[in-house]
């Protein structure tokens, strides 16, 4: 079972784990909006339609690669502040390894893969936010 989804709304984190508990191991990555340099509120904009398939093909991709059983990929947008949760990325397969494998696979592609925009509001002014060598780099290990 491989769901993805992205909405405005709080990410239930007890309701996704219900969904990923098929038996073996399950993985689990929950990202929170960070403080930051001052960051009072972080927004997401997303490109409809396009930003689902580019998750649902990574979660297709996890899964043939890894065997998962699940894997779940669910990201906010909107307007958030420090603290909410922005990401929650499950995996569930017959053996611990390969669901933590698939776990971190998929956070870091998610990073760049994803058609996700990111703009930070601090001290009233608001900037987009470039994407990070650091991300890359993550990404890149996996090809």
């Amino acid at each position: 079972m491989i769901r993805v989804h992205v909405s405005r709304a709080p990410i239930d984190v007890p309701a996704e784990l219900i969904t990923l508990e098929q038996g073996g191991a399950v993985a689990t990555f929950t990202g929170l909006v960070r403080a930051d340099d001052g960051v009072a509120t972080l927004e997401l904009e997303h490109y409809p339609g396009a930003t689902e398939a580019a998750l649902m093909r990574l979660a297709e991709e996890a899964s043939a690669r890894w065997s998962l059983t699940a894997a779940t990929i669910v990201h906010r947008i909107g307007p958030m502040v420090p603290g909410e949760r922005i990401v929650f990325v499950g995996t569930c397969s017959a053996h611990r390894t390969a669901a933590l494998t698939a776990c971190a696979f998929l956070i870091d592609r998610l990073k760049t893969d994803a058609p996700f925009w990111k703009r930070e509001t601090i001290d009233g002014e608001t900037r987009w936010v470039e994407a990070r060598a650091a991300d890359d780099d993550a990404a890149a290990r996996w090809s």
